[in-house]
């Protein structure tokens, strides 16, 4: 017997701890940075010019203590629209999670449960701690910023090749070298329910590995790693758009933030 919840955490199957340590970032006051912002355009020009993304995502971590790996089809295009499934070996998915117009729907193909009428974020909240919605999911995975967060007044700079800035999300930038390229390879979002994250592995200025970790212990460490990635890819609307099956059963959300009923 699993519960639903259990089910959708990216099938729940068991694999090695995210225990690698997170990125060492530069702390202390600094010294003021007055190129902050040209420099943070210059790191985020290649994910501003994304706008639709069908990513393949390896996923492994924990969520709430319980150890996993998996792995997803993501579809972001416009203001709200977001697909992922997580195929199974065989079979109907573990899951599809669709939403456009300001509602999702999420369906368990092979539990015939589905949870309906949420947003996005609250359902991603619930399965995996993270509340993204289809725009905030493509920034995440394109490592860019929130389009409406400011740069802010207080930029620092540590040596060279570091770059602070301080507004919602703190942002770090960094170039390996003098001669290289500037990245946002870390933000953190402040507070209790915030997280961090971690960019590597950049392919045409854009990255190929993303860490998430919430700031609250053991709340969520996820890795992610895209492949088979389509940039500006024209997604039908209709692939934001779950069909629910006749006879499918309906599973709250609350029931799914408590860990749900039992299911075989």
């Amino acid at each position: 017997m699993k519960r639903v919840r259990a089910v959708v955490l990216l099938a729940a199957v068991t694999a090695a701890s995210c225990g690698t340590p997170l990125m060492k970032l530069p702390t202390g006051p600094g010294e003021p940075a007055a190129d902050a912002a040209s420099l943070l355009t210059q790191a985020t020009t290649a994910c501003a010019r994304v706008s639709s993304l069908s990513v393949e995502v390896a996923v492994r971590g924990s969520v709430d203590g319980s150890r996993m790996r998996g792995r997803l089809l993501v579809g972001v295009a416009g203001t709200d629209g977001m697909y992922i499934e997580a195929p199974a070996p065989f079979g109907a998915p573990i899951f599809v999670l669709g939403a456009t117009g300001g509602s999702a729907t999420l369906l368990l193909p092979r539990d015939r449960r589905v949870v309906e009428h949420a947003s996005a974020g609250e359902l991603l909240q619930a399965m995996a701690g993270v509340p993204l919605d289809g725009p905030a999911l493509r920034t995440t995975l394109t490592g860019c910023p929130s389009s409406a967060a400011p740069v802010g007044e207080q930029a620092r700079g540590f040596g060279d090749n570091w770059r602070v800035i301080d507004g919602p999300s703190t942002m770090y930038l960094k170039r390996e070298r003098a001669d290289a390229p500037w990245r946002l390879v870390s933000a953190l979002r402040p507070g209790a329910d915030g997280w961090r994250t971690d960019y590597s592995n950049f392919v045409d200025n854009l990255p190929r590995s993303v860490r998430l970790v919430s700031n609250t212990a053991r709340r969520f460490d996820l890795r992610l790693e895209l492949s088979q990635e389509d940039l500006n890819p024209s997604l039908d609307p209709a692939t934001f758009r779950v069909t629910v099956p006749a006879g499918t059963q309906s599973v709250s959300l609350d029931e799914l933030r408590a860990g749900g009923p039992v299911t075989k």
